[in-house]
């Protein structure tokens, strides 16, 4: 009997997916990530997804409830390094990061899998709405979820073969009301738990602000400028803006203004029209390839640059030992740096990486 670790955050989907894998035969182990700093990050009400206390309470009773032994277990350091660090670092920098995919690399599946090989187990489960397929060339690749509009295989993108090898996602083949009925069915008190929204250790949404008290340096303001240099008013600190937004800016010119570019160097924070947001480009590193190898040539894909994006045809090249860049059928509304683009063949995933 193959032994599986499953991630457990409390909420319904997690539950459901180590119900299922243990009513098909699988000797399931529930294991909650304890990830929140020890002095408290604020994220202990039930709003806080799989970060607050109450989602190991609600874990445990999932567990017991379904009769599979349940373990906390600490990932502090690694949730510190690999998400915190990283969100703090890269919104410094001027970029918009993605957490979530780091979590999912770095914590829920690099460091969890390997406490679960201690453990013995030979696989490691999610709740996450994807699935994954060997393709015909041998390698493993994540394919979209039988529900497109629950897909998320674009926070997955980076997942390596090893790990693909050795993952279950057994709810991706179902839509959410249908997850919640059989959670429902089988008398589950997460049954009708809502969906955790926002960034776990940022429960409030207020980025800059977690950044200011946290990352130990001051973030001046600066100068909204346009692209030729010109000056149009004052900024509150880069990790107040994102590129595309338009709300908050403050300024007041008689017309709509996006954010463009942020130039950390400078301390700038450059803004222009709708018409100068779109791009038929980027460029991309940090690569992970999936349903490919890698690059040999032009390859055309189908893209996304955010999670909400609905995607647009692209020709992917090589053009560096650890970079490619992306031409676009069709501009592009804000290509945000630190983001990830994600190619996708077909409904598999074909490989993707973080926007320069």
């Amino acid at each position: 009997m193959s032994r599986v670790v499953v991630g457990m955050s409390g909420g319904v989907d997690s539950s459901v997916a180590a119900y299922l894998l243990k009513e098909q035969g699988y000797d399931v182990i529930g294991v909650t990530m304890q990830v929140w700093p020890e002095e408290g990050c604020g994220a202990q009400s039930e709003e806080e997804g799989c970060c607050g206390l109450d989602a190991v309470e609600d874990a445990r009773r999932v567990a017991s409830e379904i009769g599979i032994p349940h373990y906390v277990m600490n990932f502090r350091r690694e949730f510190q390094e690999h998400v915190i660090n990283y969100f703090m670092e890269e919104y410094l920098q001027g970029r918009t990061p993605n957490p979530c995919i780091a979590c999912n690399r770095h914590v829920k599946w690099e460091a969890l899998l390997t406490r679960g090989r201690a453990m013995g187990a030979d696989f490691l489960a999610t709740g996450h709405y994807a699935r994954i397929d060997r393709l015909e060339n041998g390698r493993y690749a994540l394919k979209r979820a039988a529900v497109r509009g629950k897909d998320q295989t674009y926070a997955l993108y980076n997942l390596t073969q090893d790990q693909l090898s050795h993952t279950m996602m057994p709810v991706g083949a179902y839509s959410k009301e249908e997850i919640r009925t059989i959670a429902e069915k089988i008398g589950l008190r997460v049954a009708n738990k809502p969906d955790s929204q926002d960034i776990c250790f940022v429960p409030d949404g207020d980025y800059a602000g977690y950044i200011e008290r946290n990352a130990g340096r001051e973030i001046p303001e600066g100068n909204f400028v346009t692209v030729d240099g010109t000056v149009l008013g004052r900024h509150k600190g880069i990790t107040h803006y994102t590129v595309g937004q338009r709300k908050g800016l403050g300024l007041a010119l008689g017309h709509p203004v996006f954010v463009l570019e942020i130039r950390p160097g400078a301390n700038e924070v450059v803004v222009g029209t709708h018409e100068e947001l779109l791009v038929d480009t980027l460029r991309a590193n940090r690569l992970n390839f999936m349903a490919v190898e890698d690059v040999a040539g032009p390859l055309r894909v189908f893209a996304k640059i955010r999670y909400n994006h609905k995607g647009a045809w692209c020709t992917v090249e090589r053009t560096g030992a650890d970079e490619v860049c992306c031409t676009f059928d069709e501009p592009q509304r804000a290509v945000t740096p630190g983001q990830a683009v994600v190619f996708y063949d077909g409904d598999h995933v074909a490989g993707g990486g973080t926007i320069l």
